[in-house]
C-alpha cells in the first residue's frame, strides 16, 4: 500500500505565494509521474502540474509562468511552487502518483487525502 501525504496548503491573499509537498511512502519500486490536481466544488478534478521521472513536466494554461512544480526523486517526493495566486485557484489540491511496487507488476494511480488553497481578494 502507497500512500501520498500533502502539506502546506492555506489561506493566503492574491498575489501571494504558497508551496505545496508531497511525499509518497510505503512499498515503492519507482514512481513514474508525480503531479497535482485540483477540484472546486461540483467540479471534476483538472490537472494542474504533472512530472516525469525523467523530469519532463506539463501545465494547466491557466498556471503556466505562475505555477512551478518539482521532484526530489531521492525523497519521493513532489513540490508545487505557486506564486501569483489568484482567487480562482482557490481549490482542493490533490497529489498523484503512477506507482509501481515491484519491477515487474502493473503500474497504479495514487491520490493523496487533498489540501485546501484559499486565496483571497
Amino acid at each position: 500500500q502507497v500512500q501520498l501525504v500533502e502539506s502546506g496548503g492555506g489561506l493566503v491573499q492574491a498575489g501571494g505565494s504558497l508551496r505545496l509537498s508531497c511525499t509518497a511512502s510505503g512499498i515503492i519500486s519507482s514512481l513514474e509521474a508525480m503531479g497535482w490536481y485540483r477540484q472546486y466544488p461540483e467540479k471534476q478534478r483538472e490537472l494542474v502540474a504533472t512530472a516525469t521521472s525523467g523530469s519532463t513536466t506539463n501545465y494547466a494554461d491557466s498556471v503556466k509562468g505562475r505555477f512551478t512544480i518539482s521532484r526530489d526523486i531521492a525523497k519521493n517526493t513532489v513540490y508545487l511552487q505557486m506564486n501569483g495566486l489568484k482567487p480562482e485557484d482557490t481549490a482542493v489540491y490533490y497529489c498523484r502518483a503512477i506507482v509501481k511496487v515491484t519491477d515487474s507488476g502493473p503500474k497504479y494511480l495514487a491520490w493523496g487525502q487533498g489540501t485546501q488553497v484559499t486565496v483571497s481578494s
